[in-house]
């Protein structure tokens, strides 16, 4: 990896790559929120589409996403970027990464790093922030285009009025002032919206432990803990019950994300610092594809259980896969034009706390108590959800399932929830979960 100095530039392929902001976390030490910004030959974006961050994590073309954060066992945290360079409009001429620091200032913030990589983890470059002090938003550096190509600036550049201050600059709106308003009832269920093209995320790319950096730190093996630790995400203040067992564990497990980029029928095995016994995230995009179908196999490779089925011409689908005790997890993937693959911790799954817009394969969190959820559904196809939840018999180590809803076409319906779980959706066309009736 080339080891990068403020103001320093280099090469950088123009094809799929990611960025991680990495930092150490402790007491005292605020938050870092990761940003990317798409800027034309001025220097300001074209509009308030081109900023990417936590609130907006796709940018319309495809090309640039948001991917989360992770955690290492040692306090450490990366905030993850994907970009596909080759991809970038051409109205783009520059690619800023920058981050916000969360009710604090970027001079709190410990072993403060930017990291780029290939997709399989072969590490790029790395730029270390070692002035921070009052700022409270930084850009860390830029991908630009010249020559044809696209190359990397270490900018290390900061501000004191936060994100809102930085976005300005950049020819963001930023409203001044906003006052209260009265929380409105949900939106019409909306027409089946267009779905994101594809991003992933980082393979072989932690976050570095406290001393000199090291991209490539080793995950320890899952053991599930005796109670989850303090950063698992919380629960959202309406919310009654927190996620107990199995789920809190998973939920506050981290590891690097996993990317693989193929066409056709493959059989995708994961790296072996995936944690045995935990679920994971599986997420495929895939376009312009007859169908798309991803099983888990056995110990000999062959396909052993069906996870996830698509037949839309643009797919962004989820859903679970378990990583085997013995053996590293293997996928196959099944789909007539080029995908990609990931694989990321439970965490990454979106979190049902009131309601829930998508379309197609999804899966997601249930941290509430037992009650009642509410299915919309407007395809034409099949429409399914099983909820997977611990067992209250414990004699049984392994969860319960129940079908809650299986049904064809348009529908509108109630279903029970026993406890706190995961859903796994099937469906063809756009859909809404809500809590309670």
């Amino acid at each position: 990896m080339t080891q990068m100095t403020k103001g320093g530039n280099l090469p950088v392929p123009a094809a799929a790559l990611q960025v991680a902001v990495t930092w150490r976390q402790g007491p005292g030490v605020p938050d870092v929120d990761v940003s990317a910004l798409l800027l034309d030959a001025t220097g300001r974006v074209r509009s308030d589409a081109d900023l990417v961050f936590y609130n907006q994590p796709a940018h319309p073309s495809g090309t640039v996403r948001h991917l989360g954060k992770g955690q290492g066992a040692d306090g450490t945290s990366a905030d993850w970027l994907w970009l596909d360079l080759a991809a970038v409009e051409p109205g783009v001429d520059r690619v800023a990464v920058a981050a916000s620091a969360d009710a604090g200032t970027f001079g709190q913030v410990p072993l403060l790093d930017v990291r780029v990589a290939l997709p399989d983890g072969q590490p790029v470059a790395s730029f270390a922030i070692g002035d921070a002090s009052t700022e409270t938003a930084f850009v860390f550096g830029e991908f630009y285009r010249r020559n044809g190509g696209w190359k990397f600036r270490a900018v290390g550049q900061g501000y004191a009025s936060g994100l809102a201050g930085l976005a300005t600059d950049f020819g963001i709106s930023v409203a001044e002032d906003p006052q209260p308003v009265p929380v409105a009832a949900p939106a019409p269920f909306p027409a089946a919206p267009a779905s994101p093209p594809p991003p992933p995320p980082p393979s072989g790319f932690a976050p570095a432990p406290y001393g000199p950096p090291d991209p490539y730190a080793p995950v320890a093996p899952y053991a599930p803990p005796a109670a989850a630790p303090p950063h698992a995400a919380p629960a959202a203040p309406s919310s009654p019950a927190a996620p107990v067992g199995r789920l809190a564990s998973e939920l506050a497990l981290s590891f690097p994300p996993f990317t693989h980029q193929d066409s056709g029928k493959q059989r995708v095995t994961c790296p072996p610092n995936l944690p045995p016994g935990a679920r994971v995230v599986v997420e495929i995009e895939c376009r312009d594809s007859i169908s798309v179908h991803i099983d888990a196999c056995d110990a000999y490779g062959r396909a052993d259980r069906d996870l996830l089925s698509a037949y839309e011409d643009e797919v962004h689908a989820r859903t679970f896969a378990t990583v085997p005790e013995d053996r590293p997890l293997s996928l196959l993937v099944r789909a007539d034009t080029p995908w990609t693959l990931r694989v990321l911790p439970l965490a990454h799954a979106r979190r049902l706390v009131h309601s829930l817009d998508g379309r197609g394969p999804d899966l997601l969190v249930y941290e509430g108590p037992a009650g009642v959820l509410s299915f919309v559904h407007q395809g034409e196809s099949n429409f399914a959800v099983w909820h997977h939840f611990t067992s209250p018999d414990p004699e049984w180590q392994g969860d319960d399932e129940d079908l809650l809803v299986n049904e064809v076409g348009r529908l509108d319906v109630l279903a029970p929830v026993q406890a706190p779980g995961v859903l796994r959706i099937e469906a063809d066309g756009p859909w809404r979960v809500g809590v309670g009736g």
